[in-house]
């Protein structure tokens, strides 16, 4: 690792830092969504200029075809990222460990800006 490289990394923030919310839920038995609900406008502003969250990074952060990420929405009456992606497991079929969708929004406490 160079000099470089660890000025970049301890300069990047997390979206924890900046999130008021982050959540997922069932959006119908087929799909789930997630929320990211910024602290302020001016992070929000930079997270849709910027373009920092894509369907292709939200697909290597949850290990699924980039296919499956149906939507990112930029939604600024909330100042929030709506994202909508197939679940793996229909909602409340054999196998699925969470009906609701409700914990599946941990893998975007990794991202970083």
């Amino acid at each position: 690792m160079t000099a470089k490289t660890r000025i970049t990394r301890k300069n990047k923030k997390n979206i924890l830092r900046v999130a008021r919310v982050i959540r997922s839920k069932n959006s119908g038995p087929f799909e789930l969504t997630l929320d990211i609900m910024f602290r302020d406008r001016r992070h929000f502003d930079l997270f849709r200029e910027k373009k920092i969250i894509t369907a292709r990074k939200i697909a290597r952060l949850y290990r699924i075809p980039e296919s499956d990420v149906l939507k990112v929405v930029y939604f600024e009456p909330s100042q929030a990222i709506k994202i909508t992606m197939k679940r793996k497991i229909p909602s409340g079929a054999p196998g699925d460990t969470d009906i609701y969708g409700a914990q599946q929004h941990v893998p975007l406490f990794d991202l970083s800006f």
